[in-house]
């Protein structure tokens, strides 16, 4: 890797959000390490425009990390309905509980901590870049997208790139550059690259091929949990017995549903 070469990629990712950055997103107007949060747990493993009305929401029900934490999780799975994965909506009511429980509702402090229940190291990563600019490396699909494009366009295709081989060209090209906005124009230049050539992120060897929603799994899991929301019987779902057995299994193994007598509740 030259200087010249990462010179040229931080040319092209500027270039690209000068012109095309989505300064509209809710979770770049705000410094709130809580707000910041919500928005990267929501934004895992789910698209932008699916994350946007649903942020919004999940605000207006929970504005602060207190509210949040006192809330009961059928409440938080309430809201979160629809927007999938619903084991993060468990993840992020158990951090949340974990701040205000043994950090007194600092969301700084509890980012500093080894360990913060639901949250991994890069979201607290994520939340000190965004919310107070510290200078991390944030490694995530857009990020391995842009960088794979740039740098391994030569190399062969079958080969697996790990992101330890990426990480010393993503520490060199943020070089005096401002954490938070050099970030926020990775994304999108990465957002860019993946829609313009055939995403290059799935080269890299923590790509996960996200399966199909329909007929999966967790299309079940979240019929059940909207059946359950709604006081519904789940014998009535459309789908077999034993495809909903598995279901409920998983559920309750998240912790996200609990047995009541012969039946089921929202834990």
């Amino acid at each position: 890797m030259k200087d010249k070469d990462v010179r040229v990629f931080r040319r092209a990712v500027w270039a690209y959000y000068t012109k095309h950055k989505r300064g509209e997103l809710l979770w770049r107007k705000t410094h709130d390490p809580y707000k910041i949060l919500v928005s990267e747990v929501m934004l895992q493993q789910t698209q932008v425009p699916r994350v946007i009305g649903k942020y919004k929401e999940f605000l207006i029900a929970f504005p602060t990390i207190y509210l949040l934490a006192q809330a009961s999780l059928s409440e938080v799975l309430k809201v979160w309905s629809g927007l999938g994965y619903n084991r993060r909506a468990k993840y992020l009511h158990d951090a949340a509980r974990a701040i205000v429980t043994e950090y007194r509702g600092d969301v700084e402090v509890a980012t500093l901590a080894k360990k913060l229940p639901g949250v991994g190291p890069y979201t607290k990563a994520a939340v000190r870049v965004f919310a107070f600019n510290e200078p991390h490396a944030l490694i995530e699909t857009n990020v391995r997208a842009a960088y794979i494009h740039h740098f391994y366009s030569s190399v062969l295709q079958k080969t697996a790139i790990p992101d330890k081989e990426l990480m010393p060209i993503i520490e060199k090209a943020a070089e005096g550059q401002d954490p938070r906005d050099w970030h926020w124009a990775l994304m999108d230049y990465g957002s860019y690259i993946k829609k313009t050539h055939k995403n290059p992120a799935r080269r890299s060897a923590s790509h996960v091929r996200q399966s199909k929603f329909e007929g999966s799994l967790r299309q079940v899991r979240g019929a059940i949990l909207r059946a359950l929301h709604e006081g519904a019987s789940i014998k009535k779902l459309p789908y077999e017995q034993a495809r909903l057995k598995t279901a409920l299994a998983s559920l309750q193994k998240d912790g996200l549903i609990a047995k009541a007598g012969k039946g089921w509740r929202i834990a």
